[in-house]
């Protein structure tokens, strides 16, 4: 087995919605096809990836660091012992060669994009899905067959107000969604608290609405919005302040009676860890969002995952941000407590395979090999325009 080719292209997801701190109006998305020599129902065996939003297209680094390095060495360096399918712990060795330790904001995400490519070609070849693959190797084969999920959405679009987001939310719910997220800070404390009751009327229990400050606050905000929220018995508040910023996060924790959820935007198991050792987060109750798509992948997502253990949280309390089809498998291959969903945003990445439908807050996994791209009417598309001339020869 040899890895012949990588492609990439930068394919925009612009949008008018925004959060409280960034509008999506720019915003582009890194996909890569990884071609392999292996050769089934005449053509070749090809492993997909991209990257979640809220982080741009990775073209520069891409192409002048990750995919020379990979291409340029040794084809047998990248290959499983019996040199039978790629080894993505071994590619990601060589893909961070010359990298010095620290400045994980962009280059993370170029690894991730090419490793999510790496592990859905090495279950490709092994001809089952991604989640069985991961069961088997690092979770005793444990393996969950469906997966919480969590609609995302609320956030502030132009002249959308309280018809607007209630409409939205009750799509959510009709769809078979449990559970809601709506966007927080982009106006006054006082209009997101009529925001708040607005949806809290549509769900069943105030757990299943969880909201999202996206970083925005300062301390004192921070601390403002955490007491306004205690009385509603909210899933979580996400991100209340900058997510490097742990005093931050420390102090909310402590007057906060809604669940904490952060880390989204720590994008290595060394960021991971000052958060737990430092970001007064309880294993009890706080949930831990780290994505892998953002975060290196799947090779550093498990050594976050064997960190966290380390200091006595489940995995359980990890729910990845994203939204996408790759987290889905970790989370239903190594026991997570769930992932999130993008209904009908950020298209064609976010949401899952068009066979599985969302039943009472859940969703099952196809048996489609791989991550299960092919199975995603929207976004294959991408993937055949990258790989066409290979299929029309």
């Amino acid at each position: 087995m040899k890895i012949t080719e990588i492609r990439d292209e930068t394919v925009s997801i612009r949008s008018d919605i925004s959060n409280a701190f960034i509008s999506f109006s720019e915003m582009t998305v890194s996909a890569v096809a990884v071609i392999s020599d292996v050769v089934r129902n005449g053509k070749p065996v090809c492993g997909f990836g991209f990257h979640s939003n809220g982080r741009y297209g990775q073209q520069g680094i891409l192409r002048e660091r990750m995919i020379p390095r990979l291409l340029q060495a040794d084809p047998e360096k990248l290959l499983t012992e019996d040199e039978t399918n790629v080894d993505p712990f071994k590619a990601w060795n060589i893909m961070m060669r010359n990298e010095k330790p620290g400045g994980h904001g962009e280059r993370s995400v170029a690894v991730g994009t090419i490793d999510m490519a790496l592990w859905d070609l090495a279950a490709k070849i092994e001809d089952k899905p991604l989640a069985h693959l991961l069961a088997e190797r690092y979770n005793d084969g444990v393996l969950d067959d469906e997966v919480y999920v969590y609609a995302a959405g609320g956030y502030y679009y132009p002249g959308k107000e309280i018809v607007g987001l209630t409409e939205e939310m009750k799509r959510y719910l009709d769809a078979g969604y449990n559970t809601v997220k709506m966007k927080i800070g982009g106006t006054s404390l006082a209009r997101d608290i009529e925001r708040i009751e607005s949806v809290l009327k549509l769900v069943e229990k105030g757990e299943d609405l969880a909201v999202d400050a996206n970083g925005r606050f300062s301390l004192d905000t921070a601390l403002e919005y955490a007491e306004a929220l205690n009385s509603y018995g909210l899933k979580w508040y996400e991100e209340p302040g900058d997510p490097l910023d742990f005093e931050v996060n420390k102090r909310v924790q402590e007057v906060s009676e809604t669940p904490i959820a952060t880390g989204e935007n720590l994008f290595s198991m060394q960021d991971a860890r000052n958060l737990i050792r430092y970001g007064g987060m309880d294993p009890k109750q706080d949930y831990l969002q780290f994505d892998p798509a953002l975060s290196y992948g799947f090779v550093e997502f498990y050594r976050t995952l064997e960190m966290i253990k380390q200091y006595g949280w489940s995995p359980r309390r990890i729910i990845p941000h994203g939204g996408h089809q790759f987290a889905l498998h970790l989370a239903a291959g190594m026991g997570l407590g769930g992932n999130e969903s993008y209904p009908g945003v950020f298209e064609p990445f976010g949401g899952f395979s068009d066979t599985i439908p969302v039943e009472d807050g859940r969703v099952r996994l196809s048996d489609a090999p791989g991550i299960g791209i092919e199975e995603k009417q929207s976004l294959m598309p991408v993937y055949e325009q990258m790989i066409s001339s290979l299929i029309e020869n």
